[in-house]
């Protein structure tokens, strides 16, 4: 059990960090480079969102206290950046904005959303043994 935790715990952190970095950088650079990065980040936010569910019940599963209610709190911020990027991102990437590598004011906004609500769920995830 301890290994495939640490395991889990360690493709969560990677896909995590992975998601948000490049999250952050596109929301910088007004979502230049969104089209190449977009399957890649959103493989990382589901590998995110299904490991964090597993280290939750591995973890987390007695009745909830306040480390878990700020850790809800990440999740649900996480989820929302998830679906910001999925839909806004991807229905304009679908519609051929950004495709050529240029920025887009509306793709950046995008990412710009998310970015915050992915550094709400860095902070959640930081503090929340210590709550």
């Amino acid at each position: 059990m301890q290994t495939v935790l640490v395991v889990v715990l360690a493709l969560h952190v990677l896909s995590s960090v992975f998601w948000a970095g490049s999250s952050f950088t596109l929301a910088r650079t007004g979502g230049r480079g969104a089209a190449a990065l977009f399957r890649p980040q959103m493989g990382a936010a589901t590998v995110a969102v299904l490991t964090g569910l597993y280290l939750w019940q591995a973890v987390h599963s007695g009745p909830a206290g306040t480390p878990e209610r700020v850790l809800g709190v990440g999740i649900a911020a996480a989820i929302v950046a998830a679906g910001v990027q999925g839909w806004w991102v991807g229905r304009g990437l679908k519609a051929g904005l950004g495709a050529d590598g240029a920025p887009d004011a509306g793709i950046a906004r995008a990412y710009r959303i998310a970015s915050v609500l992915l550094m709400l769920t860095v902070v959640c995830m930081a503090i929340a043994r210590y709550v």
